[in-house]
């Protein structure tokens, strides 16, 4: 069970602590999504912002960056997927900038780790199942972000959900867990720290705020989406959750090689950052856009998840309180 701690300053746990942030509530990586001006405006709200190394050359993640710390002192991160080519670069640049938080992904850890230590960051890393987490353990990362298979983005093969994944990592590891998938307000908040992790990580919620740089009729698809809303493409080498429209049915239909295949390359299909409309973008998504049903300012968004979580709590107290009396 996550020790959380509620203080006039913010939440603590081990995960603030660790990223020196009043709430444990982090930005969801999102390529071309989540840049500067968005993820300075969730650490000033409190959380840690992350900028999406991932699509960036090296000249426009320095740019992002330039844009976040002008715009906050609070922490930021760069999210780094290990297995691309300019990982390492990214990672310099990072150092060099004075980020103090690497958060990997799609990868070996330890194939970052000893630079990271040397330059006196945290590193966290995002896994899916228990043998990654281990291993991201053993090759000494700060904590983990575990993300269920209800994600939004590229998701783990394993299919496990949020609802297992997260008290299972909380029992057999030692460092903190981080829930990601399905979390979206202060009930996901909640149960994920009911379930054992220190802190959270959101992202489709995000995407329909008023600062996040897509498309409105991006926002507009999340807004309307019901639970069934999503699909996976590319299942064999790598699952992503998206939107249905027109393209992304059509893709679905095809053998799962011949849809990675599709999904790998611009053309037939491209990705809601390159281009397209409301029926011929892929617009990645977690099945929890179900109960996003407006768009908000990243500051009210927190400012609901942070007080609506105290309700919450408090509803379950009085459940578990077994005086007899009805919870409000």
């Amino acid at each position: 069970m996550s020790a959380l701690i509620i203080e006039e300053t913010g939440w603590r746990t081990r995960v603030s602590k660790l990223l020196g942030t009043r709430f444990p509530i982090i930005l969801g990586p999102m390529r071309l999504i989540t840049l500067g001006a968005m993820a300075a405006e969730v650490a000033n709200c409190g959380g840690l912002g992350v900028i999406a190394a991932s699509g960036l050359s090296a000249e426009r993640l320095r740019a992002e960056i330039e844009i976040a710390l002008s715009q906050t002192k609070g922490p930021l991160a760069i999210n780094i997927p290990i297995y691309r080519s300019n990982a390492l670069e990214a990672l310099e640049i990072a150092i060099e900038m004075g980020i103090k938080t690497i958060y990997t992904s799609a990868g070996n850890p330890a194939n970052m780790i000893k630079r990271i230590r040397k330059a006196g960051l945290s590193m966290i890393h995002k896994v899916s199942n228990e043998k990654t987490a281990l291993k991201a353990q053993s090759a000494g990362v700060d904590a983990v972000v575990a993300m269920g298979f209800e994600a939004g983005g590229h998701v783990g093969r394993e299919k496990i959900t949020t609802m297992c994944l997260i008290p299972r990592l909380a029992d057999i590891l030692s460092i903190p867990v981080i829930a990601a998938g399905g979390i979206a307000d202060a009930r996901g908040t909640a149960a994920a720290f009911a379930l054992g992790a220190d802190g959270v990580e959101i992202g489709t919620r995000f995407v329909a705020s008023a600062e996040c740089p897509v498309p409105d009729f991006f926002k507009a698809a999340v807004q309307s989406a019901d639970s069934e809303a999503t699909l996976l493409l590319g299942k064999d080498e790598m699952p992503i959750r998206v939107l249905k429209n027109q393209v992304t049915l059509e893709v679905s239909k095809m053998m799962d090689d011949k849809a990675d295949k599709v999904m790998a390359r611009s053309g037939e299909a491209n990705y809601v950052q390159d281009g397209g409309d409301k029926d011929t973008a892929v617009m990645p998504c977690g099945q929890i856009a179900g109960v996003v049903s407006r768009s908000m300012k990243i500051r009210d968004i927190f400012s609901e998840i942070i007080s609506e979580s105290m309700r919450v709590s408090q509803r379950i107290q009085q459940i578990l309180s077994l005086d007899g009396q009805e919870p409000k």
